[in-house]
């Protein structure tokens, strides 16, 4: 689902200065150990083949998307809200409250409550922005480039794997991996812009464990992004995780978002994904 990667890419461009601010000091190319645990027991493609089942990459998209709901239940959705808080760094982690919300076709708003200010980012599936009054930014900034081309890219609100061919997205089976001591099926994601994604699916349960992120620039180069998903619970007929992590390389401290509340179908008005200013931001309709 994009609602929760979304999210988890949100808090990289606009939450990321709230973390950073907190957070202790990083040591330079040191792994966290979430990274490192799933990357032990790795094999080569061609030999973690062998050891699929004879399952295909549309197989194993295909009871993915029934572990979750179904495709047409999840076609049936056009609106998600969710609220819940995330993590700020800090040597006690601190939790944000957030609200997010997604519309089709990629429409998204997401505050997050800060310093008693409340920071948004918009994206109206064409043009967004952003609202940072904890950087002492009151004025509405555009996202930049590089911020318009990771929105666009986002997959719509039900995730990567959901009609996945319709979205212009091709699927390899990448072979099998250990995910936190579970067996996944590693796929690697194509999108239709060209851009690259790896996702592993738990070989058990078939829902999704991780997935890769857009890289993060820290100390001058680029990091990789990887984010967990947890505590999957059952909303509407619908599976999704309640616990996101995000481990990014080189910096020791991972950031948390946690679920409490998720609507499925409510009403958003497209007013809610136009243009933020600075009364939107404190009257959204949370």
């Amino acid at each position: 689902m994009r609602r929760i990667l979304a999210l988890s890419s949100c808090l990289l461009t606009l939450a990321a200065p709230v973390a950073r601010a907190a957070e202790p000091k990083r040591t330079t190319g040191s792994k966290p150990a979430a990274a490192a645990k799933s990357t032990t027991g790795s094999k080569p493609a061609a030999a973690a083949k062998k050891k699929t089942g004879g399952l295909t990459a549309q197989q194993i998209v295909e009871r993915n998307v029934r572990a979750r709901g179904g495709l047409e239940a999840w076609r049936a959705v056009n609106t998600l809200k969710m609220s819940g808080e995330m993590g700020a760094g800090g040597k006690t982690e601190a939790m944000l409250p957030f609200v997010l919300s997604l519309k089709r076709p990629l429409k998204s708003r997401l505050e997050i409550t800060f310093a008693g200010k409340n920071a948004v980012q918009v994206y109206d599936g064409t043009q967004g922005w952003k609202l940072r009054p904890f950087l002492n930014r009151d004025d509405v900034e555009p996202f930049k480039p590089d911020e318009l081309e990771s929105a666009a890219s986002q997959a719509e609100l039900d995730g990567p794997l959901v009609d996945y061919a319709r979205k212009g997205t091709r699927i390899e089976l990448a072979g099998t991996e250990q995910v936190e001591g579970k067996k996944t099926y590693k796929l690697k994601l194509t999108l239709k812009n060209g851009a690259k994604r790896f996702l592993w699916v738990d070989a058990s349960t078939f829902l999704e464990r991780k997935i890769s992120g857009d890289p993060r620039k820290l100390d001058g180069r680029p990091r990789s992004v990887e984010i967990f998903s947890r505590d999957y619970r059952t909303v509407g007929g619908l599976k999704m995780p309640f616990v996101l992590e995000t481990v990014v390389e080189g910096v020791k401290q991972s950031h948390k978002v946690v679920v409490r509340t998720v609507k499925v179908n409510p009403l958003l008005e497209d007013a809610l994904f136009a243009k933020p200013t600075s009364v939107m931001a404190t009257a959204s309709g949370r």
